[in-house]
């Protein structure tokens, strides 16, 4: 049997490429958050006790409650914005997850993605594989800096999604005003 491929000119993550090139020459890896410390004892022990207490079973898809009350709390606390736990947070396994579930959600055949380029490398193949089609808003070194006027002139009937990863992955750039 032969497998295709929804996506066949997708290679290499760079990521993947850059974790290779690190330990092939024996730098320090940037591309990647690899951790380099030991497990704290208290997440260990804290583990073990909700292991004990039988809270290992599938979480509803939405997240468990009580995290999502937890979550709620420190959005209240931190950024003084009231969000609803039951209809406005889903707490997913990581972010690529979550990029790929809510362009799933929201991209159709036709649509339009607005994407600041360079990016992390999940957005095109998500909006790819469900129909949609990139449009790139390059951004260039030094100052990675965004021509709003250029990304209200992609700005049509078909835009359904603006992606705008703050601070930009891989550029490192932080954004502090729109």
């Amino acid at each position: 049997m032969t497998l295709d491929s929804k996506l066949p000119a997708v290679g290499t993550t760079i990521f993947s490429v850059m974790s290779a090139l690190a330990a092939e020459h024996g730098a320090l890896n940037l591309s990647q958050g690899f951790p380099d410390y030991a497990v704290d004892p208290k997440l260990i022990g804290l583990v073990e006790r909700y292991l004990g207490a039988g809270t290992n079973q599938y979480a509803p898809m939405t997240g468990v409650a009580v995290l999502r009350e937890r979550i709620q709390e420190k959005f209240q606390r931190v950024h003084g914005l009231l969000v609803d736990a039951e209809q406005e947070i889903t707490v997913t396994a990581g972010g690529t997850e979550a990029i790929f579930t809510t362009i799933a959600a929201l991209i159709r055949p036709g649509d339009e993605v607005i994407n600041f380029e360079p990016a992390y490398d999940c957005y095109a193949p998500a909006v790819t594989l469900f129909g949609g089609a990139m449009m790139p808003v390059r951004l260039v070194a030094p100052e990675f800096a965004v021509d709003w006027d250029y990304v209200k002139s992609l700005i049509t009937l078909r835009t359904r999604l603006i992606i705008l990863n703050n601070p930009n992955n891989p550029a490192c750039r932080v954004y502090r005003r729109f």
